[in-house]
């Protein structure tokens, strides 16, 4: 029978060992950890931390006195990207977990934000106990106080707290200034109800990925860093374009008919700027790793099919809607729908054919191993 052998495991998720006191991770073993915590707790004596790492080195004790086979390790995260942080924490547990024969965890966290990471410890090694720490303290007035303020003084929480509320009021005060009080509220109520969409929707995680990308292909030197910037900039004249026909075509039928003039005056913009992205990694995929070709060849011919479904139901839409000054009036818009869609879909399905295409090519082409007689 093979005897358990145990993995007593803190998770520091926000990095506040890197951030605070410059100690990079993974830290193995109980004088590593007692040191790790010593320097983080004379740094910041009020982190709690300091008290999950001590917690866990008393429970290492504890399971050595009873003779159990333990070891006492720390991972950390990433303090200001909490998904590099968590990729982070898998690669180190998968190289501590490496060669050394651990069966099980006991994994002790100083809050239910280190606890998110629990599934991907359990990927990897079977969870036997979670031990939480928590700090006893008074709940008064002046404690909750004290708690919103290192609450504020956090860089994290106060980019996505104080940054929004900085500049609603940067907004309302330059309204008032110009004299358009009602015109700063409508302002900033609709400031803060995008900032809420995104946050609630997870939008600003997508263009925290999009961030991530162009500054990895221009670290990288690729192709797809000049095709991204050109693709934003094509976006904003899209937008520019977009609300410039909406004033051109507006009517007061619908913000329906309002959302398809912004989409006349701007998806040729928008999508000739996710072709010229998409081409760039076609390129950079080319160039680097020319046998996934296949999975990304048929991007812009989707991106084109959608981009004219779209321009053609737009236009048809608004020509049969009565909109005042639309240029295209009657049979027209039809024969536009008809058009489009046939192009799109052809197009969709040249993308699918070539996509096959070459998944065929690469199959053919590959090496049949030779069998050696006997």
């Amino acid at each position: 029978m093979v005897k358990e052998r145990t993995l007593v495991l803190c998770v520091d998720r926000d990095d506040d060992l890197g951030f605070k006191a410059r100690i990079d991770g993974p830290i193995v073993g109980r004088e590593a950890c007692l040191q790790a915590a010593i320097s983080l707790g004379l740094i910041d004596p009020e982190d709690s931390d300091v008290n999950a790492i001590f917690e866990t080195v008393k429970l290492y004790d504890e399971l050595i006195e009873r003779g159990e086979e333990v070891a006492v390790a720390i991972i950390c995260g990433n303090h200001m990207n909490l998904l590099e942080g968590d990729r982070r924490i898998a690669s180190s547990l998968d190289a501590i977990l490496m060669g050394t024969g651990l069966t099980s965890c006991i994994l002790v966290t100083d809050g239910a934000e280190d606890e998110y990471v629990l599934p991907i410890i359990q990927s990897r090694v079977p969870v036997s106990s979670v031990r939480r720490v928590v700090v006893n303290q008074m709940p008064n007035l002046e404690g909750t106080y004290y708690i919103l303020k290192r609450l504020l003084d956090d860089p994290k929480i106060s980019k996505i707290v104080l940054v929004p509320l900085g500049l609603a009021m940067l907004l309302y005060a330059a309204g008032y200034l110009l004299g358009y009080p009602e015109g700063a509220t409508i302002v900033v109520v609709g400031i803060v109800g995008v900032y809420l969409l995104f946050k609630g929707l997870g939008i600003d995680e997508v263009f925290g990925y999009f961030i991530s990308s162009l500054r990895a292909s221009l670290r990288g030197g690729r192709f797809t860093f000049v095709s991204y910037i050109t693709a934003i900039l094509l976006c904003i004249v899209g937008i520019i374009l977009g609300l410039i026909s909406l004033l051109d075509y507006y009517t007061a039928s619908g913000i329906f008919f309002q959302i398809l003039a912004f989409i006349y005056g701007s998806i040729a913009w928008f999508t000739a700027a996710a072709l010229i992205a998409s081409v760039g990694k076609i390129i950079d995929v080319f160039l680097s790793e020319r046998e996934a070709i296949k999975r990304v060849v048929a991007l812009p011919f989707f991106v084109l099919a959608i981009g004219v479904i779209t321009y053609g139901a737009s236009i048809y839409i608004l020509s049969i809607s009565e909109v005042p000054r639309f240029p295209i009036v009657g049979d027209a818009g039809v024969k536009y729908i008809i058009f489009t869609t046939i192009g799109g879909l052809f197009c969709a399905f040249f993308g699918v054919y070539l996509q096959s295409l070459l998944g065929r090519w690469g199959d053919d082409s590959e090496p049949v191993p030779l069998k050696r007689g006997a």
